[in-house]
């Protein structure tokens, strides 16, 4: 099931990105047939200028469905089409030919910034390789550095002369030098402090605002996806536990899982931090180090409190739940 994105101005809106039943297996063979999927027949769209959030803990699937989308892990089942064009199976020219509208930020800002090269080669390159002269494209690189809060020498320096934060930023300015529309945001700040962080998110936030830029914004963290996202997709073993507006899917979440994720989100202030966990150890949900769970049935039901026979049986659908859509049979 798809979420619903509305329509914008009165009109209907045609989806950036539209992933539909999107299946990933790893391996080969009947060793692939035979495994759980990563990715279990998700679904969702982005809107023109919209950030979705996924979020979900350590192998829930979220950055599976990432590389997936930029073509670094081959789709064993559904599809997914970018602005109305099927790219599930792309060849290495489409995504070339998608290599400045389709872009990517990554957690460790080290895998996009080769460390013997000037912050400026890192910079140029794909500007060069789409026949930008190198005046036009040291140019560019400047006004980017700039418009990341760093200074316009900042070319002419190594990676390694920066600090984590400043490297990240350097790594944002190098997925929007293109000038894409469409940019993958995987677990973007988590290896940053919190300080950090907020200055990150708040320079995505203001790219976004002035350039139109639609995310989609990967993270185990529900408190940063909340403060960046429009709509939040909850996953957990590679299925769709919640997904809707932002606001209504952490404020008011339905599903046990993402009643778990709110109240273990951490927060500065100790009193806060002692009621969420009281709040969190109250659910009765069990740890993650639960059996995993076999075929069929609800992938959370062995943690689950409201677990019972049917959910053991019966895969929940998702199904409207108040403002979001829930896969729960007793939410």
């Amino acid at each position: 099931m798809s979420i619903e994105t509305p329509a914008r101005t009165g009109t209907t809106t045609a989806p950036m990105l539209a992933v539909k039943d999107l299946v990933v297996r790893y391996g080969r063979g009947r060793k692939a047939a035979a495994s759980p999927a990563a990715v279990d027949g998700v679904s969702f769209d982005i809107a023109p200028g919209e950030t979705v959030g996924l979020v979900g803990e350590s192998g829930s699937g979220k950055s599976t469905i990432g590389k997936a989308i930029l073509g670094l892990q081959k789709v064993s089942g559904g599809s997914i089409a970018y602005q109305g064009t099927d790219i599930t199976a792309a060849g290495p020219g489409q995504r070339r030919a998608l290599g400045g509208e389709l872009r990517a930020v990554f957690q460790d800002p080290n895998s996009s910034l080769n460390p013997r090269n000037t912050v400026g080669a890192s910079l140029m390159e794909p500007l060069k390789l789409r026949g930008a002269a190198a005046a036009e494209a040291r140019s560019k690189a400047e006004d980017m550095l700039e418009r990341v809060g760093l200074p316009r020498d900042a070319v002419d320096r190594y990676p390694s002369q920066f600090s984590g934060g400043q490297r990240q930023r350097i790594s944002v300015a190098r997925a929007l030098i293109c000038d894409p529309k469409l940019v993958v945001c995987d677990e973007a700040v988590s290896a940053l402090d919190l300080s950090t962080q907020a200055q990150v998110l708040n320079l995505l936030a203001d790219l976004r605002d002035e350039r139109g830029l639609s995310y989609l914004f990967i993270a185990h963290d529900i408190a940063v996806v909340r403060f960046l996202a429009e709509r939040v997709v909850v996953l957990y073993r590679g299925q769709v536990m919640e997904n809707g507006p932002a606001d209504e899917v952490t404020g008011n979440p339905r599903h046990p899982f993402t009643q778990a994720l709110v109240a273990a989100s951490p927060v500065p202030r100790p009193a806060e931090q002692a009621a969420r966990r009281e709040a969190r150890e109250s659910l009765g949900i069990r740890t993650g180090a639960a059996a995993t769970p076999g075929p069929g049935g609800c992938p959370f039901r062995l943690r689950c409190p409201l677990a019972t026979d049917l959910c053991r049986d019966e895969r929940p659908a998702l199904r409207r739940v108040g403002g979001a859509d829930v896969a729960c049979h007793y939410a």
